[in-house]
């Protein structure tokens, strides 16, 4: 089952004071980023985001974890949560702040061709 645009709306609103949130979407489900890091997947209607010693102290005791899609790591899974608007933004900050920055993929320059005179 696709996730629904207008959950993917309201959560990057929730989420808003946690810093530059910005959505993309794969494969009818989406990816959630935080200053261009991406912090949690939203599959099936439901929010998942990715772990971190400081999230998993953020979140406490409610902690539960499942993978997004069938063969994926672990996620948090947050249920309600993501109504409280400076709870959510507080984790999605946190989680951000503990992942590591994206790495740019460089695009590699073709050498080019060697030739060979013919001495003659």
């Amino acid at each position: 089952m696709a996730t629904d645009q207008s959950l993917i709306d309201f959560l990057v609103d929730q989420m808003a004071e946690a810093g530059a949130i910005t959505f993309r979407k794969m494969f009818g489900e989406y990816a959630i980023y935080c200053g261009g890091k991406v912090v949690a997947l939203v599959c099936d209607n439901q929010l998942f985001v990715k772990p971190t010693e400081a999230g998993k102290a953020h979140i406490g005791s409610d902690l539960v974890e499942a993978p997004p899609y069938p063969g994926a790591k672990m996620y948090f899974l947050i249920d309600d949560k993501f109504e409280d608007r400076e709870w959510i933004s507080d984790l999605i900050r946190i989680t951000a702040k503990e992942l590591p920055d994206s790495k740019l993929k460089q695009k590699t320059k073709s050498k080019p061709k060697k030739t060979t005179k013919k001495a003659g």
